[in-house]
C-alpha cells in the first residue's frame, strides 16, 4: 500500500512539473501572426526518426523550452512524410504519393520541399510574416536549442550574417537545464 501512494505521488509530481508546448497548425500560426505578430518555430519530423522522438522526450518536454516557445513563437509540428494537406500563403501542399500501408519511411510532404527539409528532425525557423528564416537540421538538447532560439528570436534577421551568428554563438551562455 504505501509503495502504491509513493507511486501515486510521483506521478503526481511528474504531471505537475511536466510542461508542454502549444502546438498549433501551420495554417492557425500563420492566421495568429496577424493578430499577435511572433516568429514561428516549426518542427519537421517523422513517425520513424528516433532522433525526432528523443526532441519530444528530451527537449520539448523540458520546461525551460517549452516556456520559452509558448511565450516567443507559434510553435508548430509538421509531419514532414504526412498525409494532411497545408494551406501556406495561398498555396495547398499535399503528399500525393502517400503510402497508408507503409510503417517506415514514406514519401516527402510537397510543403517539405518548399522548406528544404532534408534530414529530419529538421527545427524550422519563420519570421512574422512566415517568410523562412532558417532551416537546422539534427537533435538538440534543450542548452543546444536555447542557442538558436534566442538568436532567431532576438536578431533581426532580415540582416543576418556570418559574423553576427558567430559573435552571438561564441558569446552565448546557455540557461536551459538539460
Amino acid at each position: 500500500m504505501k509503495k502504491i501512494l509513493i507511486l501515486m505521488l510521483t506521478i503526481f509530481s511528474i504531471t505537475l512539473t511536466a510542461q508542454e508546448i502549444n502546438w498549433v497548425t501551420l495554417e492557425e500560426a500563420v492566421e495568429a501572426q496577424k493578430t499577435v505578430p511572433k516568429k514561428i518555430f516549426m518542427d519537421a519530423y517523422t513517425v520513424w526518426c528516433g532522433p525526432c522522438k528523443m526532441l519530444d522526450k528530451n527537449t520539448f518536454s523540458n520546461k525551460d523550452v517549452a516556456d520559452y516557445i509558448n511565450k516567443n513563437y507559434y510553435a508548430v509540428k509538421f509531419n514532414a512524410e504526412g498525409n494532411e494537406t497545408v494551406n501556406f500563403k495561398g498555396v495547398t501542399y499535399t503528399n500525393p504519393n502517400f503510402n497508408p500501408n507503409t510503417s517506415g519511411r514514406n514519401s516527402s510532404h510537397e510543403l517539405s520541399g518548399v522548406f528544404g527539409i532534408r534530414a529530419y528532425p529538421t527545427l524550422l525557423y519563420l519570421d512574422e510574416e512566415a517568410n523562412l528564416i532558417a532551416p537546422i537540421s539534427g537533435y538538440k538538447t534543450p542548452s543546444q536549442l536555447e542557442l538558436f532560439l534566442k538568436f532567431f528570436n532576438e536578431a533581426d534577421v532580415k540582416n543576418i550574417t556570418k559574423e553576427s551568428w558567430e559573435s552571438y554563438s561564441s558569446n552565448f551562455v546557455p540557461e536551459f537545464k538539460d
